[in-house]
């Protein structure tokens, strides 16, 4: 049984957000993280444009598009390598090392405060650092969280998937908001519309080849994009 009340008529919808690049600007930390994991091996740094162009893969699909000639056992090592470095890093560096973008706190508060609507977040982190990070930004209300621990990697629709099934939303009324083209092309898949950020790390034209109804240039705009979509689909 999903969340929407049965005397209210208007149907529930539901915004999922993917988080590195959307929520938080956590480039400088996923770039020492993948120097160290390279350094470990004695395997030069890919160049951080490479890195940050796989940001919303999960850890293996990144490592995987990194290095394609490496073999499996090389692989494995960066990856394990890659988030004991993220944890050592986070560990000593706080909060800072990742930021919210501006205007989040603010969107998550007024979105948090409708009635009509729910939240979630759909992203490549494990659930142990999601956890960690919206504990650290203090950071609450999302109905559903899915992650890279329960699921194939985007832009398969998984993650989307679940989360329309445990909020009980259907896809016409839901939106997935995100800052790569693996985020627009995992909507696509499930059915939902995506919404594109500017500010993340893959460019406009990108996330619009992937199927991006638009891109934002501040999550200002999010609240009338929504309203415009949403009045567009009960029309």
């Amino acid at each position: 049984m999903g969340l929407t009340g049965c005397a209210d008529p208007r149907p529930l919808r539901l915004v999922i957000f993917d988080v590195d690049g959307t929520l938080v600007d956590s480039q400088a930390h996923i770039l020492a993280a993948m120097d160290a994991a390279f350094a470990r091996l004695n395997l030069p740094a890919p160049a951080p444009h490479a890195t940050l162009a796989t940001v919303g893969l999960s850890v293996p699909e990144a490592i995987l598009q990194l290095v394609p000639g490496h073999d499996a056992s090389v692989r494995e090592a960066l990856a394990s390598h890659y988030k004991a470095s993220f944890g050592a890093i986070r560990a000593e560096t706080g909060r800072g090392i990742s930021p919210l973008y501006p205007g989040t706190r603010d969107l998550l508060d007024a979105l948090h405060a409708r009635d009509d609507l729910v939240t979630g977040i759909a992203t490549g982190k494990s659930m142990r650092g999601l956890t960690y990070l919206l504990e650290e930004q203090g950071l609450a209300g999302f109905v559903t969280r899915q992650c890279a621990d329960h699921h194939p990697s985007k832009p398969h629709p998984s993650m989307v998937l679940a989360a329309l099934a445990e909020t009980g939303v259907a896809a016409r009324d839901a939106v997935m908001v995100g800052d790569t083209e693996y985020d627009m092309a995992m909507a696509v898949a499930a059915g939902v519309t995506a919404i594109g950020v500017g500010w993340g790390y893959h460019p406009a034209e990108r996330l619009h080849a992937a199927g991006a109804r638009e891109v934002l240039d501040s999550f200002a705009d999010l609240p009338a994009a929504l309203d415009r979509l949403w009045q567009e689909v009960t029309t």
